[in-house]
């Protein structure tokens, strides 16, 4: 059967229901929002004369939810105005709107009688294949649906997603014992597709994969720590970025998790897997229990491991001692291992300094890792017939930077494996199987280890993803490369530091236009890298500064100027694939395409005012072309609303949060395509060059820009004047802000006109050049470099 969902219902409105019905909302379906009904008035809707039989009472939980999406931060939704595609009710005066929803997801209290109760009232109402799903994280997905009817259960399944669903990639999907194949497989790619998930088929076992060793590894970590006089913020200091995890580390995660919620997992767990010979360790510790008793709940109670504190020094995080249970100021933690390992570029050599170290720092994490490892070993095939979902789960769930059997890969399996049996470690024997029989990894050239086959077996890939490595290459350099896509499809890619923009860079962008006009039918400019592009490389442009060398800085924006006219002028169509950072130079190289493919979560904008400086790569030019002078096609208009919004993008370095807003804000056009998984989107790039060669692609004729003259140069300066009196911006940033509403009002025309591109792209080069001379930009360039952050001076 051929399924498709349109329109969605989510039941229960609390942190991951709400947070889920938004993210369907970003997937452009309309959703149904539903929760139960009061049985109790508030003091205030007392004081108001209200009864329980009120809309207002009766939709109060609802709203209470929709309210807390639409204020959520980080955002849920990827605008604004997708709220409107959410329509709330409660489960008494509403449940009839189920009937119309072709995918109907329970996201209520972990209570089996409670969902099998909603499940029977689902199970009377719902359209005949329209799919029921429970986002639960540990009740077995057979004893939900077991009351339930047939086609009821043929048409339930498992999809667990993480939280917060818009940012955390990884979606677990449990099939029931009588789901429908073709019902498996749809989730499956609605999952990856529609929603942009890293989809995981998972056993119906308790806490599933991504919570089942999570649970381990955290409480093994924790209770390690306290058992062996480790203090938290300590621990923190070396389970981040420095061993592959995300910022938040251990105990910092904990609080985000909730303290309450990691303990009500913990105890859960224990009693659902009482064949697990390692049980006892995933029952948390009895401080764990204490903080749940005290209060001390994390993020959600403001106080957790972590508690911002006021001091004369201004807001500090205490950190908690776990024996006297009082908050004190944190001490960064230095240690040999730890410290001297940053010389290393890659996570596996990092990781093996570090545990062949002996310092406090390299005995925890090489205890802590070591068990964990040999935990995830011995699940397969419990939760998992093969490694590859263990780790996917793990760096998709938790943001690792790899998983268990990659992280083995990475010490060297017959080492590590040598080593925890000294230490009486137990591994599981189909490790020790796997090296016995010649196979000495976990993975190799492509192919994983299979335990049942006993053999290296072919890593499944998706028909909508395309892995640049590996493909042939056919110009590179340090900087940047060209690539043969296939199908008469080249692709530029960057690899340079989070990719910016340099000479090597326009050297290849140069002959890839060239090689792309005579042998390819045309190109996709993207990578898959951290960012598309973070900007232009600013070391380079410092050092230039500081040495006077301004021909050297003109003739660096000149190529790069070069390059934007040569894609959005190409005879061939040129795609762009931004995704995540898409920053000054960055936006510039993705405005310039043909047309753009967009990773949905891509933040785009104009920031080169942050350190001085004006964009200077068309930057300028392209928001003029695409703002004010289609605006200005219409006879009488006055130019000042959108030459304002123009100013402010770039003035006041305005940033899109995902491509929905960068639509909005005009850094993308209409005809963007946003695309929700970002391992599709140069699969998705090369097949929109495809189309548009089909479609008999024509370059756009040479724009016209309108420049507005002094009049409305005078009205901005007037704006600058009174931002600065309000103290809003210094006196630099306004001599910056001048140099902007210079270039787009067309410097020192007295009349507005409308002129060629080249103009306007020298007036940008000019006032970069300019700016570069200037002290304060100098020093903000260099404070930027040696802290990341702007400088207001």
């Amino acid at each position: 059967m051929a399924h498709s969902i349109n329109r969605v219902a989510v039941i229960g409105s609390g942190t991951m229901g709400g947070a889920l019905s938004a993210h369907f909302a970003n997937a452009g379906m309309d959703v149904i929002l539903l929760d139960i009904v009061p049985n109790k008035l508030t003091p205030d809707e007392e004081k108001k004369g209200l009864t329980l039989s009120h809309p207002a009472v009766r939709n109060r939980i609802v709203n209470l939810g929709f309210d807390a999406v639409k204020k959520s931060r980080p955002a849920a939704l990827f605008a604004a105005q997708l709220a409107d595609r959410i329509t709330v009710g409660n489960l008494e005066d509403n449940f009839d709107l189920l009937r119309d929803a072709d995918f109907i997801l329970e996201v209520i209290v972990e209570n089996l009688a409670i969902k099998q109760q909603l499940m029977a009232r689902i199970d009377a109402i719902r359209k005949p294949d329209s799919i029921i799903a429970t986002n639960t994280s540990g009740i077995p997905i057979k004893d939900i649906s077991a009351n339930c009817s047939a086609s009821f259960k043929q048409h339930f399944i498992g999809t667990h997603f993480f939280n917060p669903p818009r940012y955390l990639k990884l979606l677990e999907v449990i099939p029931g014992p009588e789901t429908l194949s073709d019902v498996v497989e749809f989730v499956k790619d609605f999952g990856a597709t529609t929603l942009g998930k890293g989809v995981v088929l998972c056993k119906d076992r308790p806490n599933f994969i991504g919570n089942r060793l999570f649970a381990y590894a955290g409480m093994y970590a924790m209770r390690y720590a306290f058992e062996n006089g480790y203090a938290i913020s300590e621990i923190d200091d070396i389970t981040g970025p420095i061993v592959g995890h995300p910022k938040s580390a251990t105990y910092r995660l904990g609080d985000l998790v909730g303290i309450d919620v990691m303990y009500h997992v913990g105890n859960n767990l224990y009693d659902l897997i009482p064949e697990d010979e390692d049980r006892a360790t995933v029952k948390p510790p009895e401080f764990i229990a204490e903080m749940v008793k005290r209060g001390m709940l994390g993020n959600k109670s403001k106080q957790g491991f972590y508690k911002e504190v006021k001091t004369e020094k201004g807001r500090e995080f205490w950190a908690l001692d776990l024996k006297s249970f009082e908050y004190k100021p944190t001490e960064k933690t230095f240690y040999d291992s730890t410290t001297n390992a940053e010389i290393y570029e890659t996570l596996a050599e990092r990781l093996r300094f570090i545990v062949s170290q002996e310092d406090r720092a390299a005995k925890f994490i090489w205890d802590t890792t070591a068990h964990y490892l040999a935990y995830a070993a011995k699940r397969i095939p419990e939760i998992a017939d093969d490694i590859v979902s263990v780790d996917h789960a793990v760096k998709w769930g938790f943001a690792h930077e790899t998983g268990p059997f990659e992280t083995w890969d990475a010490l060297g399996v017959a080492d590590a494996v040598a080593r925890m049996e000294r230490e009486g470690i137990t591994v599981a024997p189909w490790v020790k199987e796997m090296l016995a029989t010649g196979h000495p990894s976990f993975y190799s050239d492509g192919k994983y280890y299979d335990p049942k086959s006993k053999g290296y077996c072919p890593i499944p890939q998706s028909k909508n993803v395309i892995a640049l490595k590996g493909q042939r290459v056919i110009q590179s350099n340090d900087s940047a490369s060209l690539i043969d896509l296939g199908d008469g499809v080249a692709c530029l890619e960057f690899h340079t530091k989070m990719n910016a923009l340099d000479e090597g860079i326009a050297e290849i962008a140069t002959a890839a236009m060239e090689e792309v006009n005579k042998n390819f039918v045309g190109m996709v400019v993207g990578n898959q890298g951290e960012a598309f592009c973070a900007g232009a490389n600013v070391m380079t442009v410092g050092l230039a500064a500081n040495e006077g060398k301004w021909d050297d800085i003109d003739r660096i924006g000149k190529q790069l100027q070069n390059f934007t006219l040569a894609m959005r002028y190409s005879p061939k169509p040129v795609v762009t694939a931004p995704f995540n950072y898409v920053l000054g130079g960055g936006c510039e190289v993705a405005m310039a395409g043909s047309r753009i493919v967009a990773h949905a979560e891509s933040y785009v904008g104009q920031v080169e005012v942050g350190m001085g400086l004006v964009p200077a790569a068309g930057g300028c030019k392209e928001l003029l072309r695409r703002i004010v002078s289609p605006a200005m096609q219409t006879p009488n208009t006055d130019p000042l609303p959108s030459l304002q919004r123009v100013f402010e993008l770039i003035g006041m370095a305005k940033v899109a949060t995902s491509a929905t807003e960068a639509i909005q804000m005009g850094f993308f056009d209409s005809a963007t395509r946003v695309v929700m998984n970002r391992d599709q989107l140069i699969a998705e790039a090369k097949r929109t060059v495809i189309e548009m060669v089909a479609e008999g692609y024509r370059p756009p004729a040479r724009a016209k820009i309108y420049a507005a003259g002094e009049r409305m140069l005078a009205a901005l300066r007037i704006a600058i004047y009174s931002m600065v009196q309000g103290k809003y911006i210094s006196e630099y940033d306004a001599k910056v802000g001048d140099k902007i509403a210079s270039i787009l009002c067309g410097g020192n025309l007295t009349a507005p006109a409308w002129g060629d591109e080249q103009y306007i792209l020298d007036l940008e080069r000019e006032a970069f050049v300019s700016l570069c001379g200037e002290e304060k930009t100098r020093e903000r360039i260099w404070h930027f470099l040696s802290t990341g952050k702007p400088l207001r001076n």
